[in-house]
């Protein structure tokens, strides 16, 4: 039986390595040796350890993709999943002797497949005798000692995130994650690990946890009134000196936030997305970071403080469980105290080894669960539709995106203030592989065509606004003269955007002239026939990755949020196939733009 977590906020728990301190309930010291093995000649103590750490695991148990139905694989064929994490991990231990292990995680831990998807919405674990989350399950069994909070753990709400927080043998993180009221953490700020030493000593390890105060935005819905966000930098300062004081020898943070001090909050809030580099450079005390949140590998970075002149070793494993980072310490015992002499990190690569076979049983009953349920007949589909095309003609399939965003934005807005505006959607050909077939229509077919985790907000932009919107999103095709042939192999990705860059929108008509230069490509601009007032207000149906600036298009960010919501555009798709039965492209496919170059149209 799972640990209950308001019962062990207040208690220590023997787990891992050694006992715990939980956000600051102590423990009876171990029996302490004496001498500080300097004297007499004697050689000083030494003693080192291994923290092992992964991010943004993002319901990844198994490697498997289930919006493919076939095993996990891309181009540099990454391995993905905790059933691999959990082989690697027995290695280091093997290695290193489990007592002298600690195993964290930065967060993102329970949305990101249809997995977590289904015990988070399909058999919820929130029901009453409902499961147990997979994510708990696996993770239980590998041993965590600790994880912080990633700000996809707040995307299906606070009762699935603490049922979830019930469920786990360990600790989740979060010194930033304050209530609203009280301005007291909301969640176990810390945890502090004793490691045994063959002197007598114990090592006390302190782990902070932090997440990303970007998740008052992006899960506005959710939190608003009950949870606030500071700053990690903020927090970090209040608790790092606090737990050098009760003793700690090593500390630790394990953020949900990467590296490169960038942020996409434009001036919503005050706060810095990637803020672990910043923590490391201005808070001192701090011996490693375990970064998440940026999909990044970084096997390891290190950052001085200027405070203290001192390195910090950062390390970020890449997602979904691709990498495992593997934190070296090695500490000399001087002048009655631990103190590390020597700091390091390094990753590990999940596609070296074989899933472990202890997790794979654990979980193969709800795998197949889930395997059945993103088989299921959703609908049917009048012709076959697909994005071979979409990156450069506007096809019915993207036009699929649009209608459902457009549909879900207005129902949302009706009866309000906003209501008679015209609703616009985006929509980008995140792969061009996705298809809906001719018949039957399933989960995963519906899910494909979005793969990302994104969610739905609706914004207000003028006609001029939407314009300058439409012209960034145009430099991601090549300039191509006049009478030159069109080469569609070489035609996209200008300047290397990527696919999901490039954005089309609906609900109005455009030609975008590829002859012409970046800046004054979007020509024709009209609505309802006419062309556009740049005074006139539209709302945007914009998911939340453009709407909290990533891809950096313009005029977004800053625009007044009219409405959004914490279900993901894929399951929103899902629902809206199930509730129409078919899908005809007759019915919602237009040709709302089109790409030219002196008027005539390339296709």
């Amino acid at each position: 039986m799972p640990l209950n977590r308001r019962t062990f906020l207040g208690t220590s728990a023997a787990a891992g390595a050694g006992v715990a301190i939980v956000g600051g309930s102590a423990v009876p010291a171990a029996a302490h040796g004496h001498g500080d093995g300097h004297g007499h000649g004697r050689p000083p103590k030494r003693y080192s350890f291994t923290v092992m750490g992964t991010t943004d695991l993002h319901g990844n148990v198994f490697n498997w993709d289930y919006f493919t139905d076939k095993e996990f694989d891309d181009k540099a064929h990454n391995d993905v999943g905790l059933a691999k994490i959990s082989t690697l991990v027995d290695q280091v231990r093997r290695e290193k002797g489990r007592h002298n292990t600690l195993m964290i995680d930065a967060g993102d831990t329970i949305q990101g497949t249809q997995l977590s998807y289904y015990y988070a919405k399909v058999d919820p674990i929130t029901a009453k005798h409902g499961p147990v989350h997979p994510m708990a399950q696996a993770m239980n069994a590998i041993g965590y000692d600790a994880a912080a909070l990633g700000n996809h753990e707040f995307n299906y709400g606070i009762p699935v995130l603490r049922k979830f927080e019930e469920q786990c043998d360990f600790p989740l993180l979060g010194a930033n994650a304050l209530d609203a009221k009280t301005l007291r953490p909301a969640f176990a700020p810390y945890v502090i690990k004793r490691m045994r030493t063959p002197h007598g000593r114990d090592v006390k390890v302190a782990i902070l946890g932090l997440t990303n105060p970007g998740i008052a935005i992006w899960d506005k819905a959710n939190v608003s009134g009950k949870m606030v966000f500071p700053g990690l930098e903020e927090q970090a300062a209040k608790f790092v000196p606090r737990l050098r004081s009760m003793g700690a020898d090593v500390v630790i943070v394990s953020a949900h936030s990467g590296s490169s001090g960038t942020s996409s909050y434009g001036d919503q809030i005050p706060y810095v997305e990637n803020a672990a580099g910043l923590v490391a450079e201005q808070v001192p005390g701090i011996d490693a970071i375990l970064v998440g949140h940026a999909h990044l590998e970084i096997p390891e970075y290190f950052v001085e403080n200027k405070q203290t002149g001192k390195k910090v070793v950062l390390s970020e494993p890449l997602k979904w469980g691709q990498r495992l980072t593997l934190f070296d310490f090695d500490l000399v015992w001087e002048k009655g105290r631990w103190v590390v002499e020597k700091a390091g990190s390094r990753v590990l690569n999940s596609n070296t080894v074989a899933e472990d076979p202890e997790i794979t049983k654990l979980l193969m009953d709800e795998h197949e669960k889930v395997v059945a349920y993103v088989n299921q007949v959703i609908g049917t589909s009048t012709a076959a539709m697909t994005t071979a095309e979409a990156a450069w003609k506007d096809e019915p399939i993207i036009d699929l995106i649009n209608v459902v965003q457009a549909e879900t934005v207005k129902a949302a807005l009706a009866g309000g203030e906003y209501a008679a505006l015209p609703v616009l959607s985006q929509a980008s050909c995140f792969s061009r592989t996705a298809q809906i077939p001719a018949g039957n229509v399933t989960i995963k077919d519906a899910a494909g065509l979005y793969p990302f985790e994104n969610t739905l907000e609706a914004r207000l932009l003028t006609g001029a606004q939407i314009k300058d919107y439409l012209e960034f999103s145009a430099r991601y095709y090549v300039q191509t003269a006049v009478g030159a042939p069109v080469d569609t192999a070489k035609l996209t990705n200008a300047d290397n955007t990527p696919d999901y860059n490039y954005d089309a929108v609906s609900g109005l008509t455009y030609e975008i002239d590829i002859a012409k230069p970046n800046g004054s490509r979007i020509v024709n601009l009209s609505f309802e026939g006419k062309p556009i007032d740049p005074a006139a207000q539209f709302v945007l149906a914009v998911n939340n990755y453009r709407a909290s600036g990533g891809g950096n298009f313009p005029h977004v960010p800053g625009a007044k949020q009219l409405w959004a919501n914490s279900e993901e555009i894929r399951n929103t798709i899902i629902a809206w196939v199930q509730a129409k039965g078919s899908v005809d492209g007759a019915q919602f496919a237009s040709v709302d733009w089109r790409l030219t170059r002196e008027g005539t149209p390339v296709f």
